[in-house]
């Protein structure tokens, strides 16, 4: 990973482990289950952010490392694992 994308990733994993960490006190304290849904939601979204930025880097740098070096294995082996991680985050 890129150093600009692994900053940003890591800000935004401490923030997420932060939301996380509220939403344990909030199930601690019986808080309204509509409150902690919410929050759950955020949270979610929140890592689909940080996983399509690691996507994108990946893409960026990785697969058009592939690309550029013309190697056909490598080309279709990154093309695959990106296949494969389309296809299970949408599950």
């Amino acid at each position: 990973m890129r150093s600009p994308t692994k900053e940003q990733v890591q800000k935004r994993l401490s923030r997420i482990e932060g939301q996380v960490r509220g939403l344990s006190r909030m199930v601690e304290e019986d808080r309204y289950c509509i409150d902690i849904i919410t929050q759950l939601s955020a949270v979610r979204a929140a890592l689909r952010r940080v996983e399509e930025e690691v996507l994108k880097d990946h893409v960026g740098h990785c697969v058009e490392h592939a690309i550029r070096s013309g190697d056909a294995e490598d080309q279709r082996r990154k093309v695959a694992e990106l296949m494969e991680v389309i296809v299970r985050s949408e599950r």
